[in-house]
């Protein structure tokens, strides 16, 4: 049994065909899923979306390509949420330089409060980075360095991972885990493969991004949690093991870092 570490089952994309989408993903042997949130105005329906599937779990947070719709108020109602909710970890948030225009000092602000919430309810962190992987360590760095006051240490995944190995094995020292979902499919994609063939298994979650990031078998398409099996097939291929094992590893992983009930 597969957990998608990160699947947006919540947007639009799936409105007309949810349960479809989740009977497809359970037939593949898809038994749970992580769903992250985007904004505020999104948590009230990612709750009710998870709240109508079993084995579908939902974080809180504000991704920083949403930054426009992010206000300050809303840090002090994600606190509320996660107090009253409890939710399994903090996200989607993070730092994004890709983007022209989203504002780098106020994408810190936001994802170093969310990052000191984590660290408060002893929460992992789902984390978006691109081309910011030095400013997301540095910023996990500096604010875990008072986890032993707060009795927490900073802990969570950053998913889609497209850094170097260097960076990488920085995170890994930092006990942070690196999701690898449909890009990994794909054979250009040199470096990201070598990594996720070396890398140590004990660091590696399987996601699909769904609906984004289709691997290369549905390049173009509506991506969707049944194609974990297909990010599987892949990285057990690369790592020269079987993908019974790949699976049971990660979802011992998933399991872990999000404290998911063992199935």
């Amino acid at each position: 049994m597969l957990v998608d570490s990160h699947c947006h089952l919540d947007a639009p994309e799936f409105d007309r065909d949810r349960d479809a989408v989740v009977a497809r993903a359970r037939a593949a042997g898809v038994a749970r899923q992580v769903v992250p949130a985007i904004h505020a105005a999104s948590w009230p329906k990612l709750r009710d979306t998870c709240a109508g599937a079993e084995g579908l779990f939902p974080a809180y947070g504000l991704h920083p390509m949403f930054l426009a719709e992010h206000r300050p108020e809303h840090l002090p109602r994600l606190r509320e949420w996660i107090e009253h909710e409890r939710p399994l970890a903090i996200g989607e948030c993070g730092l994004d330089y890709f983007i022209e225009g989203l504002d780098h000092d106020a994408q810190q602000r936001y994802f170093d409060a969310q990052l000191v919430l984590a660290r408060e309810h002893g929460l992992p962190v789902i984390v978006h980075a691109r081309r910011a992987v030095d400013a997301l360590i540095a910023s996990i760095r500096r604010i875990g360095s008072s986890s032993q006051v707060a009795g927490n240490a900073l802990r969570g995944v950053v998913h889609s991972w497209s850094g170097s190995p260097q960076q990488a094995a920085r995170l890994w020292d930092m006990g942070f885990m690196l999701g690898v979902g449909g890009p990994v499919t794909y054979a250009r994609a040199h470096r990201l493969r070598k990594l996720v063939a070396q890398m140590p298994l004990e660091h590696l979650l399987l996601e699909t991004d769904a609906p984004d990031q289709p691997d290369s078998a549905i390049r173009g398409e509506r991506n969707e949690p049944a194609r974990l099996r297909n990010v599987c097939d892949t990285v057990a291929e690369l790592r020269g093991m079987a993908p019974e094992q790949l699976a049971k590893a990660t979802t011992a992983n998933a399991e872990r870092l999000f404290g998911l009930p063992p199935r």
